[in-house]
Order: C-alpha cells, then sequence, then structure tokens
C-alpha cells in the first residue's frame, strides 16, 4: 500500500474511459509522457500488465478490468473519507454532484436545491446538464452522484428510483390558431411541429406516440432547449409536444395556449445512482431532498 499512488490509479482509469493516452492526458491536464509514465510505474508495482491497444483504442488487460472494479472502489471510499473529514475542519457537509435533462433543471430542481442550500449553507452543489445518455455515462465514470432523468435507463451497475410521471401537452402560440380540445397525433401532424432533438429518451417517448397511431412526425425544427421551443412556438412558428411541466408558469400561460394528448402520454423520471455508491451524508442529504420533488 506505501508504494501505491493514487494519482496513478485515476490516470488508469482515465486512460481506460477515454480510451487513449492522450485524451486521459488532456483531461487530466499533464503531457502525454507523464500519462504514459504513471501507467508503466503502476504496472511495474503490481507486476502485471493493464493496458493493451486494439486498434486505435487503449482497453484493459484482464488484470486491467478487475483493477478497474478496485479503483472504483477506493475513489469512492477516498471521497466519503474527505467529505467526512471536511465536516470536522471547517463544518462543510460535503459535494454533491447531480446530473439532469434542462427541462428538469429549470422546473424540478430549484426547491430541491434552495431546500439544501437553506439547511446545509456549506454544502457544495455542483449541477450538471444533459440527456439521459450523458448523465449515465458520467454517473458510470463517477464525473457525477446522482442523475435525474428520463427512463427507460439500461445498466446493471445502476441503482434507479422512479420519481414522478410527468405529462405532455400539445403547445401553441396563444395568439395562434386554437388547438382542439384533446389533440390527437393526426391533428399535430397537419401543422409545423418543434420538437426536441433526436436521440434523447424525451424525442423517442414522442415519437413512440406518433408511431402508435402510424404517424412518422416530420419537424420544421428540432432543438435540445425547451426554453427555446417555446419561444419559436410562442412566435407563431409551430407546435411541439412539451412536458406540462414546462408551461404552467404565468409568464408562459401568457404567450402559449396547450392542450392535453390523446392518447395521454407520460414519461417517467427517476433518480439513478451507481450500485456501489458510498453514500456519505451530503449524499443521503441531496437523495432526501430530490424525492420530496416526486
Amino acid at each position: 500500500m506505501r508504494n501505491l499512488k493514487l494519482d496513478q490509479l485515476q490516470t488508469f482509469t482515465e486512460v481506460i474511459a477515454r480510451g487513449s493516452f492522450s485524451a486521459a492526458a488532456e483531461r487530466l491536464q499533464l503531457s502525454q509522457p507523464a500519462v504514459s509514465l504513471q501507467v508503466r510505474d503502476l504496472e511495474k508495482r503490481l507486476g502485471v500488465r493493464l493496458v493493451e491497444r486494439v486498434g486505435k483504442r487503449a482497453t484493459p488487460t484482464a488484470a486491467g478490468v478487475e483493477l478497474l472494479d478496485h479503483a472504483r472502489r477506493i475513489e469512492e471510499t477516498v471521497t466519503a473519507t474527505l467529505d467526512s473529514m471536511a465536516v470536522h475542519a471547517s463544518g462543510a457537509l460535503g459535494r454533491v454532484r447531480i446530473g439532469c435533462g434542462a427541462t428538469a433543471c429549470i422546473y424540478l430542481l430549484p426547491p430541491a436545491l434552495r431546500d439544501l442550500r437553506r439547511r446545509f449553507p456549506t454544502l457544495e452543489i455542483t449541477v450538471r446538464t444533459g440527456d439521459t445518455g450523458d448523465v449515465l455515462k458520467s454517473l458510470e465514470e463517477n464525473a457525477l452522484d446522482i442523475g435525474l432523468v428520463t427512463l427507460p435507463v439500461i445498466g446493471r451497475m445502476f441503482e434507479v428510483t422512479p420519481l414522478m410521471k410527468d405529462a405532455f401537452v400539445a403547445v401553441t402560440a396563444a395568439d395562434g390558431e386554437p388547438l382542439p380540445r384533446l389533440v390527437t397525433p393526426a391533428v399535430l401532424a397537419k401543422r409545423p411541429l418543434v420538437l426536441y432533438e433526436a436521440g434523447g429518451n424525451t424525442r423517442r417517448v414522442v415519437n413512440e406516440w406518433f408511431a402508435r397511431a402510424e404517424i412518422a412526425p416530420t419537424p420544421v425544427m428540432d432543438l435540445g432547449n425547451v426554453e427555446a421551443i417555446k419561444e419559436l412556438v410562442g412566435a407563431g412558428l409551430g407546435c411541439a409536444v412539451l412536458p406540462e411541466i414546462a408551461v404552467r408558469g404565468k409568464t408562459a400561460r401568457r404567450q402559449l395556449d396547450y392542450r392535453p394528448l390523446s392518447p395521454k402520454l407520460n414519461r417517467t423520471l427517476a433518480l439513478v445512482m451507481r450500485r456501489d455508491k458510498v453514500l456519505t451524508k451530503a449524499l443521503r442529504e441531496a437523495l432526501a431532498a430530490l424525492r420530496r420533488i416526486g
């Protein structure tokens, strides 16, 4: 243990996560020779080869795969240790890193974060937005602690806790052509559509709703930001299918009109963590605050 260096373990895990020594060097802000030297020293210390090249990609050997599991647990333990010592050193509760979609960040997180900040002023909170795939990848790499994402979530390493159902509605400009009381896929297919960009779980949910009516939507625009979609719809450039939570506010109601969908459409939001995540006090409090959202 005396000669096993934590920075060498971190460098090794970054090389495997990024698939190359150069990418790991860029992430760690080191030179590529320095990264290569750290991995070689670690291999020498353990007496095994840890990394091999398959094509242009750096991949773990059998020993490397096993070391990755140990390295992640070591990192979790070190983080928990530092967090607990921070409480004694400065009264700080620690750190929590949350990943979620932009809609959840704008409309769901603020009350939970406000509650945490009020009760634990020294808690360090970081929020990163992205689609479900991005958040899950960051959780896997331990770059995030908690994810608030749209189901489904695939991966045995994750512990998934469904949080709430989020209903979708059809949205149009308040001063535009009114929508019927219930909006079907056939109704929306006849109008210009502004939808979420393809690739994310939210767009997949909307596409499946159209597909069940044997309709393939052809949006005039697709965007990754719910606020941008609302602005374009409010300007009369098309209709959208959005989470109801995004259009409930007074400002949105002045610019937008929305109606329920037929058949109904919901997505399920869930809290996701790695199963092997060490639950520090900071994470326990953050999880409790996020669960109250539901």
